[in-house]
């Protein structure tokens, strides 16, 4: 239990006590009257199925991004799309000058017809079987080249490799691009920014994280329950991934990181909300359970429940077995639609009606405690908690 002094060895802590005084006589302002205890209460016992979880947290992320950049070097010659422009796999992004990858085409197809034509010469005048075969190597690196060639064409178009929105464009005609290193052909690599890039619309993960005590327990495919900022209804998931390396929280503690798959398309979830993710690890289908509270133990040591039967209350021996919260699990003793007496609670008290005796029991005649006894040292003064006491 937390304890409001632990730690704090020089602070005092100051509660005023309020009196009320009417016809020479006073009470406790906070004292309640035993009428004021709450009566006992029922409980039907029901079948439901009850679930151990495991607590994730993190971030809401697009399922898939895309980082393009030109495969090839040439003059930016028309750009496409803008920021914020939905596309679909395939759709052209942005486009650079091809005519000298298409001269390059040209060639290489040339310099096939030529070797085939050799081929054909050397065959047709029995040339030796190394001749023959330095031949067909040329066929071979002269189509090989071609290949190259053509894709080096297609290429001069820069195509989304995904359907999603753009958000990020450093593009512009007259750009000079390199070839994969972004708009600048002369950029480190390592600090070049992407030409395009690409997140996928209406589909998400939750790029979460577990105590290091919980990761034991988790494996890809399990289901999740996903509560998003800002988001009433509850979101499912599957895990999708678990991470075999320790990170390091905010708070100094090792996590590790897990992704969480966000079922169907979703239209009310935005990239970079937080979320908190209730992980299904273990699942009980027609479990009977009754409130912890419910359970009383005799002094046999056995537990038992107070059962309500047409009206009378009859003490019924029951077995127990995991406890999910503020519920336990009945295994034997009851049955589904059996109703059970859930003790009263009574503040400063114990349950089952005692109220803790009156105030004349509690402080002697006239009901109330010597004040003059309690810290501070006059009546209706405050009462005083300090070091060791």
């Amino acid at each position: 239990m937390w304890n409001p002094l632990r730690g704090r060895r020089r602070s005092w802590l100051v509660v005023p006590l309020a009196l009320v005084v009417a016809g020479g006589g006073g009470a406790w302002l906070m004292t309640r009257d035993s009428s004021a205890a709450t009566e006992p209460t029922t409980y039907t016992v029901t079948a439901t199925t009850m679930k151990d979880t495991v607590t994730a947290s993190g971030t809401i992320e697009p399922r898939h991004s895309a980082d393009l950049d030109f495969e090839v070097s040439g003059t930016v010659t028309d750009v496409y799309v803008e920021e914020g422009d939905r596309v679909t796999k395939g759709q052209a992004l942005a486009r650079v000058d091809d005519d000298a990858l298409v001269a390059n085409r040209t060639a290489a197809a040339a310099s096939l017809a030529a070797a085939y034509s050799q081929l054909d010469d050397d065959e047709d005048a029995d040339a030796s079987d190394t001749q023959l075969a330095a031949d067909q190597a040329a066929i071979v690196a002269a189509r090989a080249s071609l290949v190259e060639a053509k894709q080096a064409v297609a290429d001069a178009t820069l195509r989304a490799t995904i359907a999603g929105t753009v958000v990020s464009l450093d593009l512009a005609v007259g750009d000079v691009v390199g070839g994969s290193s972004g708009t600048d052909p002369t950029a480190d690599a390592s600090t070049s920014t992407s030409a395009v890039t690409l997140v996928s619309t209406g589909h998400y993960v939750v790029d979460a994280t577990v105590a290091s005590s919980d990761v034991e327990r988790l494996k890809k495919g399990l289901q999740a329950e996903i509560t998003p900022t800002g988001v009433t209804e509850t979101v499912y998931g599957t895990v999708s991934s678990v991470g075999l390396v320790a990170e390091t929280s905010s708070s100094g503690a090792a996590v590790f990181p897990v992704t969480i798959e966000v079922t169907g398309k979703r239209t009310d979830l935005y990239a970079g909300t937080s979320a908190d993710a209730s992980i299904v690890v273990e699942q009980h289908a027609d479990v009977l359970t009754v409130p912890s509270r419910a359970l009383e133990t005799d002094e046999d040591g056995g537990t038992y429940v107070t059962r309500i039967v047409d009206g009378d209350e009859v003490r019924t021996p029951v077995e127990v077995g995991t406890a999910y919260g503020m519920s336990t699990e009945i295994t034997s003793g009851l049955e589904e639609g059996n109703v059970v007496e859930i003790p009263s609670f009574v503040p400063g008290g114990s349950s089952g009606g005692d109220d803790g005796g009156s105030l004349e029991e509690r402080f002697g005649e006239g009901g109330l405690p010597d004040m003059s006894q309690l810290p501070g040292g006059q009546q209706g003064g405050p009462i005083v908690i300090g070091p060791g006491q």
